[in-house]
């Protein structure tokens, strides 16, 4: 009973803490965001985005801040050094929970630029976080049913800020969180993901790829289940498993046309395919690895 009026009063604590990282950050990136709406040129903007990326940046480490309050978390990362803070990359990552999301801001924070995702347009209406988001220069999408073509070019078009700023776009391939219940309905062919959705890496490949300097494949495991975002606030994550492999983008795989070549489709999805195989191979490694050691 202790034990769970602890974790509850963890929980509230941390959801304060949150609440008001976000209040405070994203207040702080209203004038701004106002000042780069109303005054669009160069200088102010490249001033004004060096402000906009200090504050978020300084979102994502009072986050780590409150993580580590509520619970010592072990981190065992590797791969990620040697990354460059003024690079260009796109971060591939399986899909769990949304703790997801702050793991991986942790782990490239002041490694890569700040991670940017694409969003809905709709998002972009969204009170105070849709003009934060717009100031970030996050890309938002309006999908047009049937319409690839269309679709890429809304997608080059939102990734033009980013040939002058270095960036890191992040995709989860699998397009929504893994559980055994998806995986068990897609019939899927591996033991720890999901089927993967190619198209949309095609199409950022296709708007910015010979930007990219490369892919960052990352792999996260929660040794001791995988947890809620509620679970991350009450402290109840233990260990966190990160692994990072810096991946080459071949050349063949830029600027095709996905729907309309049917060689270059064989090509990305036997790409794709090929680093699943090896994900879902590592993280049964680590797996088992780790149920080794806590039977020794």
């Amino acid at each position: 009973m202790l034990k769970r009026v602890g974790s509850m009063l963890k929980g509230g604590l941390a959801s304060s803490l949150l609440v008001a990282n976000v209040v405070a950050v994203f207040s702080g990136m209203i004038p701004v965001a106002l000042l780069k709406l109303t005054l669009p040129f160069g200088a102010v903007r490249r001033g004004a985005d060096r402000l906009l990326n200090a504050l978020a940046e300084g979102w994502i480490a009072v986050n780590g801040w409150w993580m580590a309050l509520v619970r010592r978390i072990r981190w065992d990362v590797s791969g990620h050094e040697g990354l460059r803070r003024k690079g260009w990359y796109l971060v591939s990552s399986n899909h769990q929970s949304w703790v997801d999301i702050l793991v991986l801001q942790k782990v490239f924070h002041r490694r890569v630029p700040f991670l940017k995702f694409f969003l809905k347009r709709q998002l972009l209406y969204v009170p105070v976080m849709g003009l934060a988001w717009w100031a970030l220069d996050f890309p938002f999408m309006k999908r047009r049913t049937g319409s690839r073509s269309a679709d890429l070019a809304t997608a080059r078009r939102a990734c033009e800020k980013f040939r002058q700023i270095p960036t890191s776009v992040m995709n989860f391939l699998e397009g929504t969180r893994f559980s055994r219940a998806k995986h068990a309905s897609q019939g899927s062919p591996y033991r720890h993901l999901l089927k993967p959705k190619v198209g949309g890496l095609a199409t950022t490949l296709s708007a910015m790829g010979e930007r990219f300097d490369a892919l960052l494949d990352v792999t996260i495991v929660y040794p001791d289940g995988v947890p809620s975002f509620w679970d991350l606030l009450c402290g109840k994550v233990k260990q966190v498993v990160v692994r990072v492999r810096e991946r080459e983008i071949p050349k063949d795989l830029l600027g095709g046309d996905y729907e309309g070549d049917p060689a270059f489709r064989a090509r990305m999805q036997a790409f794709v395919q090929a680093m699943w195989a090896e994900k879902d191979a590592r993280i049964e490694e680590i797996v088992l690895s780790l149920r080794s050691r806590a039977e020794a």
